[in-house]
């Protein structure tokens, strides 16, 4: 069987992406598989969680969300993953994406841009963010 890094570039070649990362609470566990270490499963009944960035211009289809999702599914041998697409999460999802683990990258220059407009985006949002949870807190936001 072929080394699961060369599998997923793979599949990032056959779909278009640029960069592909795994968050959430397997995240190390998914990243070091990938790297060919045998890392203990944490949680083999958890869903992983996966993000892509496409390449410019590229943006999956419903079709092709299904089939990579399905696919990593096999890759990681996981019951279920959780597909965002980078460009389309909100700015705190996108900021847990970045600080979990970067899988695999097509052009390592545009990856580290996009994080650091990722991060930029969120700074800016806090104070507002900061206020939008102090209302939710109080029960003045809906």
């Amino acid at each position: 069987m072929e080394p699961l890094n060369v599998l997923l570039e793979r599949i990032a070649e056959r779909y278009g992406l640029r960069d592909v990362y795994v968050f959430g609470s397997r995240a190390k566990e998914m990243a070091a598989r990938v790297k060919g270490i045998s890392p203990p499963e944490t949680q083999p009944a958890a869903d992983v969680d996966v993000a892509v960035q496409p390449r410019s211009g590229r943006v999956p289809d419903a079709r092709d969300r299904v089939r990579l999702a399905t696919e990593l599914e096999d890759l990681f041998d996981a019951p279920r993953v959780d597909l965002v697409i980078l460009s389309e999460a909100r700015p705190f999802l996108a900021v847990e994406v970045v600080r979990g683990e970067l899988l695999y990258t097509a052009d390592p220059r545009a990856q580290a841009e996009h994080e650091l407009y990722i991060l930029r985006r969120a700074a800016d949002l806090a104070p507002f963010q900061r206020e939008r949870v102090r209302e939710i807190l109080a029960g003045g936001a809906r």
